[in-house]
């Protein structure tokens, strides 16, 4: 049997590895809370925008646009990978980066020329690690993107697609459904589509009548399409914050619980080696008296 000082040591220190993975599961649940906060603002922005699209259309304007029409011949397509700086949130990462590798496979033996680009340095070392090229690279993305950071990156995927560098753009990341279901996703982003498509039909209905646009719906449709873009890209990122915090939480609160499963059994263990070792104590004393006395 285990020596009863080795198990107490043991014991004294899984106690202080839980306090480490409950205080990781607290400042978890507190970043969510707040990342679930933007996300859940980016999304009624999203909504208002593509509204907006759709009064368009339905004030008898055609929607067309160079970021909506699809390439007749795609031959070149950009995937962004976006993945967590740091680790210990289970398999989020893992995930991700298996369905990224599946798209990437799939883009390099249909297109000519296909890049990579990885958000977080769990994903630049993932891919580096299965063989993959980065051709770029982002780690000042955590729990709290920005606005800006983002809209500069999606500026120059615009600037890319509008001179034809480009074809497509792909997104792999980490959707958030609801707190207890977020699923690895692709989609794509360029080009963009009917706008109109994803607005709720009564949200469509309460927005139907005449309008006057000023300066124009042309000059309207110029500055949202963009931005609609732009603000997709954000919600992306918002998504995989949330989903980020969420694994890191349940994964500690997991390693919380198996931290007191293994203490509650040293302790079981423990307390036999010490009773077994008291035991002996006993009767080697036993012993002794009775070899005095003979």
């Amino acid at each position: 049997m285990a020596n009863a000082r080795a198990l107490d040591k043991r014991r004294k220190s899984i106690r202080n590895i839980r306090k480490i993975t409950r205080t990781m599961e607290l400042i978890a649940t507190a970043r969510y809370k707040k990342a679930m906060d933007r996300a859940a603002a980016a999304t009624a922005y999203t909504r208002q925008i593509t509204a907006i699209v759709s009064r368009l259309s339905q004030a008898g304007l055609s929607v067309e646009h160079p970021l909506l029409e699809p390439r007749e011949n795609p031959q070149r397509a950009k995937l962004l990978v976006l993945s967590s700086n740091r680790g210990l949130c289970g398999g989020y990462n893992g995930a991700i980066l298996r369905t990224a590798s599946e798209r990437l496979d799939h883009l390099q033996s249909e297109l000519e020329g296909v890049s990579l680009e990885v958000s977080g340095k769990r994903g630049i070392s993932g891919m580096r690690f299965r063989g993959r090229t980065v051709d770029a690279e982002y780690t000042q993305f955590d729990d709290q993107p920005k606005y800006d950071e983002v809209a500069g990156i999606a500026e120059r995927y615009l600037a890319q697609y509008i001179a034809g560098e480009i074809d497509r753009l792909d997104v792999a990341y980490t959707k958030f459904v609801s707190t207890s279901k977020q699923i690895p996703v692709i989609e794509t982003l360029l080009p963009l589509g009917t706008l109109g498509d994803d607005e709720p039909s009564e949200a469509v209905e309460a927005g139907s009548g005449d309008y006057e646009f000023l300066p124009s719906a042309e000059s309207i449709l110029e500055e949202v399409v963009p931005t609609s873009f732009k603000v997709r890209l954000f919600k992306c990122f918002l998504d995989a914050a949330v989903s980020e915090q969420i694994a890191r939480m349940v994964a500690m609160k997991s390693a919380t619980e198996s931290a007191g499963e293994m203490i509650k059994q040293l302790s079981m263990t423990y307390n036999r080696a010490r009773q077994s070792q008291i035991t002996g104590e006993i009767m080697e004393i036993i012993g002794g008296v009775e070899a005095m006395n003979n």
